[in-house]
């Protein structure tokens, strides 16, 4: 068998040069930017999670709605409890089959702890118009750390399918001006 000539590939030329140069120079820009983002570009919800059981955390949300409940709002043809916490305290909302629960009521300006979890299948939390957007994955307790910037009321859609009544899983968050 011979063995293929010394230079058997063509060398590169002055543009495939460029271009790899370009390509290059780009992925150390964006690597570089990418801590820089995140410790400076104030987008990244602070996060903490726990393992959960679905029967555990049901129960404190039920406890968390007992306890804060202010009224009744309605959601797609749904009545729902607003739940008002104090200022600095932990908020809880959790997903099930096409249906967040409760809606929250929150104050502008203030910091809560928000957690979240599923009972039943993964769903995603997509808070709109501000583009908050976290996995919901049962057995977790995932915690953001969140102070509302803006009162009005405010859309929590599932961006992960969640089989057939998907697309009617929307909840709400009411924020208010501050006390």
């Amino acid at each position: 068998m011979l063995a293929p000539e010394k230079n058997w590939w063509k060398p590169m030329g002055r543009m495939e040069k460029s271009w790899l140069t370009v390509a290059f120079v780009w992925c150390v820009f964006l690597t570089v930017m990418m801590p820089l983002w995140y410790f400076y570009g104030k987008q990244n919800v602070p996060t903490e999670t726990y393992k959960t059981s679905p029967a555990d955390y049901g129960a404190k949300v039920n406890a968390f709605v007992e306890q804060y409940t202010i009224g009744e709002d309605t959601v797609n043809g749904v009545t729902l409890p607003v739940v008002a916490a104090p200022p600095g305290s932990d908020v809880y909302i959790r997903a099930s089959t096409w249906q967040w629960y409760p809606i929250l009521q929150l104050e502008k300006g203030e910091e809560y702890r928000l957690h979240i979890s599923s009972l039943d299948l993964q769903h995603g939390f997509s808070l709109q118009p501000v583009n908050i957007n976290l996995q919901v994955i049962p057995g977790y307790d995932y915690v953001a750390t969140i102070t509302p910037t803006s009162s009005g009321e405010f859309t929590i859609v599932c961006n992960e399918y969640c089989f057939v009544g998907h697309h009617t899983m929307v909840g709400k968050v009411i924020v208010t001006e501050e006390k």
